[in-house]
């Protein structure tokens, strides 16, 4: 079965991250990268009740980096770690964060 995390930013601005030949994240530790990155980017609840699911800091995190932590191969591994958290943590397959859309998809 694939396992892979697509960014999206706009039509033709995509970044796939293969995670296929990449040692899963434990659960626990995916958790905590999450929430120290959300908390050191200063994100917000993208909820009007502060609830903040795990998709929505999934989507807000990469939001708050732009397209360049995608993109530059400088940050590769800064995006697959960030890759490997979304993936654990949301246990799919194949999650879609696309930031334009605010979505998360599977």
């Amino acid at each position: 079965m694939r396992n892979h995390v697509i960014v999206s930013f706009g039509p033709g601005r995509e970044y796939t991250f293969d995670l296929d030949e990449v040692q899963p994240m434990p659960h626990e530790l995916a958790r905590q990268w999450l929430d120290e990155q959300f908390t050191a980017l200063g994100c917000e609840p993208l909820r009007l009740t502060g609830k903040v699911l795990t998709a929505d800091k999934v989507l807000a995190i990469a939001q708050a980096v732009g397209e360049e932590r995608f993109a530059q191969p400088e940050h590769r591994a800064w995006a697959m770690v960030y890759a490997r958290a979304a993936s654990s943590l949301l246990a799919k397959p194949i999650v879609k964060v696309d930031v334009p859309a605010l979505t998360v998809g599977y």
